[in-house]
C-alpha cells in the first residue's frame, strides 16, 4: 500500500496543534481587510479578535479561494516524495474551491502518472469541515488505505451536522443572506436566526429564535434530537465562534451536562477570517456526528 498524506484546507477552523497531533496537511484561503491581503492562517499572523474588532469598526472584507497554481505548488512536492493524496475540500455548496482542487489534480496526475490524487467534497464547513478530518485522521492511524478513507468520507460526510445561531445580524444582511427591512426588524425584536447545512453543502436558515439565550437552548436541542446513539452519545463534538466565546462556552456547558459519554470534553474554537468574513462576530456553531441531513 503505498504511503498516503491527508490534507485539508484553513476552512476546517480547528487549533493549529490539532494538525500536528493528527498529522494533518493544510493549505490556506486569503482574505482581504481593507483592501489588503492576508493568509488566513488561524489568526496567527492577525489575531482573531482584531479581525472582528476591525469589522465591527467598518473594514471591509472579501475572501478568496485557493487558485489552481496554489493546489499544483502545494501538491507536487508530496508526490515528488512518492507519496498519493486524499484531498478534503470546503463544502462545494459555499465555495469553488473544489473545482481548482480538481483542476490541479488532473494536471498533476498527467505528470506523475504513477502517483494517486483524490479530491472529496467534504459538504462540510468550519469546525465541522474540520470534525470530518480528524475523524478521518484517526481512521488513517487504524490503518485505512486512501481508497477506503476516501469512500468512508463520501459515504459519512451528511451524518456532520453543523448547527449555528448569530446574535448580530449586521453581516448577514451586508452578505445578503438577509434583507436590510428583516435585518432591522430581526435587531429590534432581538432575533436571533437558527441555520444549518444542508445535504448540498449550503448554508440555509431554519428557524428565527427571538433572544439569544433561547437561540443558545435551541441549538442544544438540535444535537439532543439529532445526535447518533441519543443521550449515549460517544464521539467528538466541536464548537466555534467569532468572537463571543462566552456563549460558545453556555452551548459547550448544556451539551456536556446531556451527554456524559462524549469522546472527550467539548472543544471550542474559533471561527477562522474566510468563514468569519461573512458570519461576522456573534455567531456561535455546534458540529456532531448525528441523523444523516436530507434536505
Amino acid at each position: 500500500m503505498s504511503e498516503y498524506i491527508l490534507s485539508c484546507e484553513s476552512t476546517v477552523d480547528l487549533n493549529p496543534a490539532i494538525f500536528k497531533e493528527y498529522d494533518l496537511n493544510v493549505i490556506c484561503f486569503h482574505y482581504y481587510l481593507d483592501g489588503i491581503e492576508h493568509v488566513d492562517d488561524f489568526g496567527q499572523s492577525l489575531p482573531l479578535s482584531e479581525f472582528y474588532n476591525k469589522m465591527v469598526q467598518g473594514a471591509m472584507t472579501k475572501t478568496s479561494q485557493i487558485n489552481v497554481e496554489e493546489f499544483i505548488n502545494y501538491f507536487e512536492p508530496f508526490l515528488k516524495q512518492g507519496k498519493d493524496i486524499l484531498h478534503l475540500c470546503l463544502s462545494s455548496g459555499i465555495s469553488g474551491v473544489l473545482n481548482s482542487a480538481n483542476t490541479a489534480k488532473q494536471i498533476l496526475e498527467d505528470k506523475y502518472p504513477d502517483r494517486k490524487i483524490i479530491v472529496v467534497d467534504s459538504l462540510a464547513a468550519s469546525s465541522g469541515f474540520g470534525l470530518l478530518v480528524v475523524k478521518l485522521a484517526n481512521l488513517k492511524k487504524q490503518g485505512y488505505s486512501i481508497d477506503e478513507l476516501a469512500n468512508y468520507a463520501i459515504n459519512h460526510r451528511l451524518e456532520v451536522n453543523h448547527w449555528f445561531f448569530s446574535s448580530d445580524l449586521t453581516f448577514f444582511v451586508r452578505g445578503g443572506r438577509i434583507s436590510k427591512a428583516a435585518g432591522f426588524f430581526g435587531t429590534a425584536l432581538k432575533i436571533c436566526p437558527l441555520l444549518n447545512v444542508s445535504n448540498e453543502g449550503k448554508l440555509i436558515p431554519r428557524e428565527k429564535i427571538r433572544t439569544k439565550k433561547k437561540a443558545i437552548q435551541a441549538c442544544a436541542n438540535k444535537m439532543f434530537e439529532l445526535a447518533n446513539n441519543g443521550i449515549n452519545y460517544d464521539e467528538d463534538c466541536y464548537i466555534s465562534h467569532s468572537n463571543c466565546y462566552e456563549d460558545a462556552y453556555e452551548v459547550k456547558k448544556l451539551i456536556e451536562e446531556h451527554f456524559p459519554k462524549l469522546k472527550d470534553r467539548v472543544k471550542i474554537f474559533d471561527i477562522g477570517t474566510t468563514i468569519g468574513s461573512h458570519t461576522g462576530p456573534g455567531t456561535v456553531a455546534l458540529f456532531f456526528f448525528g441523523k444523516a441531513r436530507e434536505n
